[in-house]
């Protein structure tokens, strides 16, 4: 505190003082690195034994998992922030600026509300005006020589400087807290350049200068890079060579070269994706299958005892994939279909083909709520046809356990419907051809990959009743064949969808009371099964409650939520069906899985909890019947995002439609889950705004995969995808033969 004013007074007076420091403060940033000698160095090099990066520094950057190199080149920006050249005149309140100016006057001292913290203070000055800067320190580091030697040498009032960050308007006038700091020449102040500055992802004791200063000594080796997109490709999709984007997307010198740069590694995160999707694809077609047919005469019998007539979608859905069982190579496909276009039906068919070839068949479900409801119409419509079928869940008794897995290992049982009791080790099959998983995107890739091998390389049919936007099929599926039923059955209902507030929500309770009145039934969903103190929402056990004894105390009313035990989930949902419950209140359990033709309002609390694919999902409850259908949203939400969520529902009932919306409002991550989904995890690729470029990556892997799956010819394509850990058990064999 005592030597800043001292040496304040001391450079006004003595000129020659001051550019020394001046010099020695551009020297100091700046830091005259000898020519590096690339023999010397790797790729795989520690970060401490590059020069310019202390092992403090190395230490810390440890922390985000940069250890080497690599690891450093490859830790891009979450975000590059674009800030204006301007005079302090003219800088406003809440404007990310850059500012050239001298510093005259610099105070230290401790903090009054936070005593480990230290507190540094410059008066930054040009020409129109001044505007002050802040920045905090930890007082053990304020205390260390190391901090002393940096900055008493280097922010000596009269040093020229360039400061970057968001403008505050307080008591004080214009201020800039924690601001990027550059010290400059005169030439360098007087540019009028706009500058661009990389914001990264960071962690405690690590800042955003840090990782600048680390990432500045380490670009000088970008020439250790060597790009393995064939030049071909770079040249027919107008890529910029990888040195040069990594080189950019750190320290862009303008827009233009940060959105090439951008291009090319987002390119790159898209194609090595595509290229171990599609590497894996072909390595599952080399694995010998079983061709499956069904008789022409057997189908026809099925046809002719269903009740309704089968959509054009699914008639060329069916004729997909009977084609695929007929090869000698394991079938592949995912069905996705809009709520009610029935996946199920198409799933039977496929069933037949199976055990008509001498197979046994697998259902796997993930809810018993949905399992049962598979078997109850699956069975319907099957054992007219002499087919054995079973149920198997958690909660089948021991014996039934027993006496199935018996007629199953033996064969005597052609098709076992269940949930994850599947996959448990007591299960055996004789000879397992099919395996039928619906709403995939609820299980994980290892559930799905362990129900596969109860068989020796059997058929995959996955179905989802969640329709995926394209973009984000081919991310998480584009290993799969995909077939679309796009068509809805005829008859069903165009079901009215309204908006309501808390106050007008008794129009909804009115509505529910005239369809009861004339022999309907309704549902009334929440969120939530207990009331939470953290959140201000309706809870399922305390609104039945009082619905029950205050708003429809003239009705039947249920409870339904995950809470409860199968037996209650069974008997509730059986009491619904059969009519002796009029309401059912329930949490999101109903989502799937019921199929009540006579219920037709559908009451949805706190809508704006809820994403657009997951209320179509609820609202596609009713509307399964010939009476007009009504879904209301009760909302009180006043965020523009969720008033347009909620409005789009009011306006369109195309699932692939909201699927996409739900994409641009919420994000992938949100509309299926990372976890749940495997979604991966892009650094600068954007699913909503880069569907062009994911469709050039997938047209480049796929020309890579034609020629040579194997990727021999290209030796650093397979050593970078085995780097980005892209791929799976296939793709590494591959990878060690």
């Amino acid at each position: 505190m005592f030597f800043a004013p001292f040496f304040g007074k001391l450079a006004l007076h003595y000129k020659k003082i001051s550019q020394a420091c001046e010099y020695y403060s551009f020297f100091y940033l700046y830091k005259i690195y000898p020519e590096p000698n690339m023999d010397k160095f790797s790729l795989n090099f520690t970060l401490q034994r590059l020069p310019g990066i202390s092992s403090s520094d190395a230490r810390k950057l440890a922390k985000l998992g940069i250890r080497t190199l690599a690891d450093l080149l490859y830790y891009f920006p979450r975000e590059h922030l674009s800030f204006k050249r301007t005079r302090i005149s003219l800088a406003r309140s809440g404007e990310c600026v850059t500012i050239a100016g001298k510093i005259v006057n610099h105070v230290i001292f401790n903090c009054r509300t936070k005593p480990e913290l230290t507190l540094q203070k410059w008066i930054i000055r040009d020409k129109t005006g001044r505007i002050t800067c802040t920045q905090f320190y930890n007082h053990s580091y304020y205390q260390s020589q190391q901090w002393r030697s940096e900055q008493y040498s280097i922010y000596t009032p009269v040093t020229i400087v360039l400061i970057t960050g968001k403008v505050k308007q307080d008591g004080y006038g214009l201020t800039i807290n924690n601001p990027t700091i550059k010290v400059v020449s005169l030439a360098d102040a007087k540019a009028s350049t706009n500058s661009i500055t990389p914001v990264y992802r960071l962690t405690k004791g690590i800042t955003n200068e840090l990782i600048r200063h680390c990432t500045e000594a380490a670009i000088n080796y970008t020439q250790l890079l060597v790009d393995p997109l064939p030049k071909t490709l770079r040249d027919r999709f107008e890529l910029v060579d990888l040195e040069k984007a990594i080189a950019y997307i750190h320290f862009p010198p303008n827009g233009d070269t940060l959105e090439t740069a951008r291009k090319r590694l987002a390119f790159d995160e898209f194609f090595y994706l595509q290229l171990a999707l599609l590497r894996r694809r072909y390595f599952l077609q080399q694995q010998p299958g079983y061709p499956l047919t069904a008789t022409r005469k057997l189908l026809n019998q099925f046809y002719q005892q269903l009740p309704f007539t089968l959509t054009q979608a699914q008639q060329r859905v069916i004729r997909e994939i009977l084609v695929d069982m007929e090869k000698p190579t394991p079938m592949n496909r995912l069905v996705q279909g809009d709520v009610g276009a029935g996946k199920t039906v198409v799933a039977a068919v496929a069933m037949l083909a199976a055990i008509q070839s001498g197979y046994q068949v697998a259902m796997m479900a993930p809810t018993e709520v949905l399992a049962q409801q598979h078997f109850r119409k699956i069975s319907v419509w099957l054992e007219p046809l002499n087919v054995s079928i079973a149920l198997l869940t958690g909660s089948t008794s021991a014996r039934d356990r027993r006496d199935i897995l018996g007629m199953l290992e033996s064969g005597r049982l052609s098709l076992l419907v269940g949930t994850h009791a599947l996959i448990q080790d007591t299960v055996h099959f004789k000879q397992l051809g099919l395996v039928v998983i619906d709403e995939q995107h609820r299980f994980g890739v290892e559930q799905r990959v362990r129900l596969s091998q109860k068989g020796i390389c059997p058929h995959l049919l996955t179905m989802t009743a969640t329709p995926i936007p394209r973009t984000l099929a081919l991310t998480l599926h584009g290993d799969l064949d995909i077939s679309l039923l796009d068509e809805l059955p005829p008859g069903r209902q165009t079901i009215e969808t309204k908006r309501l507030t808390s106050l007008t929500r008794h129009k909804g309770y009115r509505l529910i009371n005239q369809e009861i009145e004339q022999g309907r039934q309704a549902y009334i969903i929440l969120p939530l099964v207990e009331t939470s103190e953290k959140l201000d929402l309706k809870a399922a056990i305390e609104e039945h409650q009082n619905l029950s004894e205050n708003v429809f105390p003239n009705c039947k009313v249920g409870l339904l939520h995950g809470r409860m035990s199968c037996g209650e989930k069974e008997d509730a949902i059986a009491r619904f069906c059969n009519r002796q419950i009029q309401i059912l209140v329930s949490t999101t359990v109903v989502e799937v899985g019921i199929d009540v033709p006579n219920a037709t309002v559908m009451l949805i609390e706190h809508a704006e909890r809820f994403g657009l694919s997951q209320l179509h999902q609820l609202r596609g409850r009713v509307g399964r019947g010939n009476y007009k259908s009504y879904c209301l949203l009760v909302s009180d939400a006043k965020s523009d995002d969720a008033k347009t969520r909620l409005k789009v529902m009011e306006t369109s009932q195309d699932g692939f439609f909201l699927a996409e919306m739900d994409l641009r409002l919420r994000g992938p991550g949100q509309v299926l889950g990372t976890k749940q989904a495997g979604l991966p995890e892009f650094s600068l690729a954007d699913l909503v705004k880069d569907q062009a470029l994911l469709e050039q990556a997938r047209e480049a892997a796929q020309l890579i995969v034609r020629k040579d799956p194997t990727l021999t010819r290209w030796p650093e394509l397979l050593r970078e995808l085995c780097r980005r850990q892209q791929f799976d058990k296939l793709d590494a064999e591959a990878a060690l033969n």
